[in-house]
């Protein structure tokens, strides 16, 4: 976030202190209001209506909306929000609106804003589960801006290749504002050829990790690590793993959840005058309609006897886990039929999709994409859990290169995974623990990476061929994710349910990147 726009000053704004706020308001009012509102350019009143929308201290929204409101009365016109609200998928009204939250919401609004200089789409959404979100966001803080091997600009821009690599120009667009406040070199920006050679070297590596991370070998890392005067430290090289999976797994949130552009960014307002409908044609060719059109399906009765099929299904699973166990043979024969089965998922949508040339810039390759374990002939191990796991070796290795990420990322993962309000839809009291397992389990098998102490074929028992489809291009192709997607699973479900669906995707998806890097990181150590 710049600091400075001209005579425009934001900085003071972030400060939780209300007499600091105070005065740097009063400042931006007269930066903004003098010589007939001649400061007032089209990025300062984006960036106005995003603090009057979306800032958790009331005063900087009351007095923002004053601003654009005088620079209004000067003739000039000033923006409007597109859309509604920060996510395509969820209608405006079922989501939190900022100056309605609770207390610990509030906390985290206003923590959020002060670190970041923004509260952004992404937080507005995951809020819906705030003790993840509390998680969430003190892991993003430490990775971006606490002590750490990498220099800052470095972390965003590999923020920015990691995003890339799904197309995702939502986050693009906020590590580029932030790559150029902590100073990065704007000529970076023109492609990843133009970015010290240590960087591009970095391209190959998040090129699998995003697409294909079984293909990591100890010969990826051994090249990142002793290239002379461009070599990586095994510290910086643990950091910018972390940091492109964290990014590649948000990617499939964004997706997943259809995050809005923030307000203030390309897609998020419009100087167009609203139409006598609220909304003009330039709306509806961007896919937002008027606000009762994105209103999730009535209820039906085959979707609530959807959600009693599933309970049931539940039910009948626990009494046979109960009756008799399947032996080793039949678990692992379950594994590998549903590691099988998974690349036959696609959606009826699945086309190629051309990227954009903004984001594609940032990336080399743009046709090496996800790729099935077994297709073409190509045969992938399977990555046995117990052989190298999260628990018993990731987290020791993370921890001992980049001390507390470790930590804070076995929180997270634990946090998504054990996550429960104990409901189903409009059930209560429900022990969902089966549903969040097979959930988890069936990204990883997607990966290779088979637990042997459970039994695949509850997948196919609990998860329905939508539900399976939304997972695996959400996981694997999040960029061709629809809203028609989103609502085809799990019909009579709450948003913050399908909300909740996602953090238990990216998280597993995170922890299978990261698995596969630490392990050949550890075969190169050892």
């Amino acid at each position: 976030m710049d600091e400075r726009e001209g005579d425009v000053r934001w900085d003071g704004l972030c400060s939780r202190d209300a007499a600091a706020r105070a005065a740097a308001l009063e400042h931006l009012g007269q930066a903004v209001l003098r010589r007939g509102g001649a400061a007032a350019a089209p990025r300062v009143l984006a960036r106005l209506l995003l603090l009057a929308k979306r800032c958790p201290f009331r005063d900087v929204r009351e007095k923002s909306e004053a601003i654009l409101s005088g620079v209004q009365e000067l003739g000039i016109r000033i923006p409007r929000p597109l859309g509604h609200g920060p996510s395509r998928f969820i209608p405006e009204k079922e989501t939190i609106q900022v100056g309605n939250e609770d207390a610990m919401m509030h906390t985290l609004f206003t923590e959020s804003f002060a670190t970041l200089g923004r509260l952004d789409n992404v937080t507005l959404v995951m809020v819906f589960h705030p003790q993840y979100l509390e998680s969430f966001l003190k892991t993003q803080h430490y990775l971006l801006q606490m002590d750490g091997p990498l220099p800052l600009h470095y972390r965003h821009y590999i923020g920015i290749m990691a995003a890339a690599r799904h197309q995702c120009s939502y986050l693009v667009n906020l590590h580029v504002n932030d790559f150029l406040h902590v100073g990065g070199d704007p000529k970076w920006l023109n492609g990843l050829e133009n970015a010290p050679q240590k960087l591009q070297n970095l391209g190959e590596l998040n090129k699998m990790l995003a697409h294909r991370p079984w293909l990591i070998t100890k010969e990826h890392i051994e090249q990142l690590l002793k290239t002379e005067e461009n070599s990586w430290s095994l510290a910086e090289l643990i950091h910018a793993v972390v940091l492109l999976t964290h990014y590649h797994s948000l990617a499939s949130f964004t997706f997943g959840c259809g995050i809005s552009p923030e307000i203030d960014c390309e897609g998020g307002h419009t100087f167009r005058p609203p139409s006598v409908s609220n909304y003009c044609i330039c709306d509806m060719t961007n896919g937002y309609h008027g606000v009762d059109d994105i209103h999730a399906s009535p209820t039906t009765t085959e979707s609530v006897c959807e959600v009693e099929a599933l309970m049931e299904k539940m039910k009948q699973l626990q009494e046979c886990r109960d009756e008799e166990e399947a032996s080793q043979e039949e678990m692992a024969t379950r594994f590998e039929r549903e590691k099988r089965e998974s690349m036959f998922v696609c959606s009826s949508e699945d086309e190629e999709s051309a990227p954009t040339r903004d984001v594609s810039r940032h990336f080399e390759d743009t046709s090496y994409g996800y790729k099935d374990f077994s297709r073409h002939g190509m045969h992938v191990p399977t990555f046995r859990a117990q052989d190298y796991s999260w628990e018993d070796h990731g987290y020791s290795l993370v921890n001992r290169l980049y001390p507390d990420v470790g930590q804070l990322l076995d929180e997270k993962f634990h946090i998504a995974y054990n996550l429960t309000y104990n409901t189903m839809a409009m059930h209560k009291d429900v022990d969902t623990s089966m549903l969040r397992r097979a959930i988890w389990n069936y990204i990883h098998c997607m990966f290779g990476i088979r637990y042997d102490d459970y039994d695949y074929g509850e997948i196919n028992q609990l998860l329905d061929r939508s539900f399976k489809v939304y997972i695996k291009t959400v996981v694997c192709t999040p960029e061709k994710t629809t809203k028609r997607m989103y609502d085809s699973f799990w019909r009579q479900f709450e948003h913050s349910e399908k909300v909740h669906v996602n953090l238990l995707l990216v998280e597993a998806r995170m922890q299978a990147e990261l698995l596969y890097a630490l392990r050949a990181i550890t075969r190169y150590m050892t």
